[in-house]
């Protein structure tokens, strides 16, 4: 997998046999009409499309059929995340990384280079990094990678047959008839709503199921544990503002807020941290159990 020298991987495009274009440049234009053109002629000015060989290409350079290109993302602009984030744990298998409030895991959207995968392959060098699990970009904590693209798959595999505990702490508010139930496994069906970035509970057989868990309080706040015994979007969001107590500073529940895009408000982090993951390694077959250094401030 090729790589710019800030970390951020390449992709592949292939061209077709059956169309013909007087250039590259139109060829991309029409393959990727969403793209504004400037973006694809920038693109080329800064060497960003190459061929298989690795070699620059230039926008009026010829299009060959059934050959494959090489081109970068490339953003004009992109939100600065201030935060750093710590590697826990790394051998030739997996690195845990910490990931602090506001980074996402991945690129997408206006993050490229401000993203945790980009930030670690860039400090480690370790091209074939890959996370095999999501924490959203609000939330802080603990992310497993996995670094043998060959072994992926069974790391993965722990998380999709659920034999991963992961433990969450939250900070929301203290409500007194919630705390004299705890601990208390919550169950309810969630599904996406009209609006993409919003779950909600809707009637139905339960697809999801938390153990929550009261740790302290400083009123009007409590902590809460969180344990998901399923993994489903927004879930630990969700259940909590359906008992009434939203977790702290969300910015999607129960009021969904209009997106920041640019000016991030970085004064206010959803107070929700992925604590501590722990399962038995699928190739060194040791228990491994990792705490986020992390910590949510009552």
């Amino acid at each position: 997998m090729q790589v710019n020298s800030e970390g951020v991987s390449a992709s592949r495009v292939y061209l077709p046999t059956d169309q013909y274009h007087p250039n590259l440049l139109q060829f991309f234009i029409a393959q990727f009409p969403h793209i504004e053109v400037k973006e694809w002629e920038d693109r080329f000015a800064q060497g960003l499309v190459l061929n298989d060989e690795g070699e620059a290409l230039k926008a009026t350079g010829a299009y060959l059929p059934n050959t494959h290109l090489i081109y970068f993302r490339r953003l004009a602009r992109e939100p600065e995340i201030p935060f750093e984030e710590e590697i826990l744990f790394q051998d030739e298998h997996i690195l845990v990384a910490d990931k602090p409030h506001f980074l996402p895991v991945t690129p997408s959207g206006l993050y490229l280079h401000q993203t945790l995968l980009n930030r670690l392959k860039k400090k480690t060098g370790i091209q074939s990094l890959s996370p095999i699990h999501r924490i959203d970009r609000d939330t802080a904590g603990l992310v497993v990678f996995s670094i043998q693209p060959e072994e992926r798959a069974s790391y993965q595999n722990l998380f999709r047959d659920r034999v991963v505990t992961k433990i969450y702490e939250a900070i929301a508010p203290y409500s007194e008839a919630l705390i004299t139930k705890l601990p208390l496994t919550y169950r309810s069906r969630i599904e996406e709503s009209e609006h993409f970035l919003q779950m909600i509970e809707v009637e139905g057989e339960p697809n999801t199921d938390t153990l929550i868990e009261f740790i302290a309080e400083n009123k009007p706040w409590a902590k809460y544990r969180l344990t998901p015994g399923s993994g489903k979007k927004h879930q630990l969001r969700c259940h909590l503002n359906a008992l009434g107590v939203p977790i702290k500073d969300d910015q999607i529940y129960p009021i969904l807020t209009p997106y920041q895009e640019y000016e991030l408000d970085l004064s206010k982090p959803l107070q929700l941290l992925a604590k501590e993951l722990s399962f038995r390694d699928p190739i060194t077959h040791t228990q491994r159990v990792f705490v986020s250094k992390r910590i949510l401030e009552l």
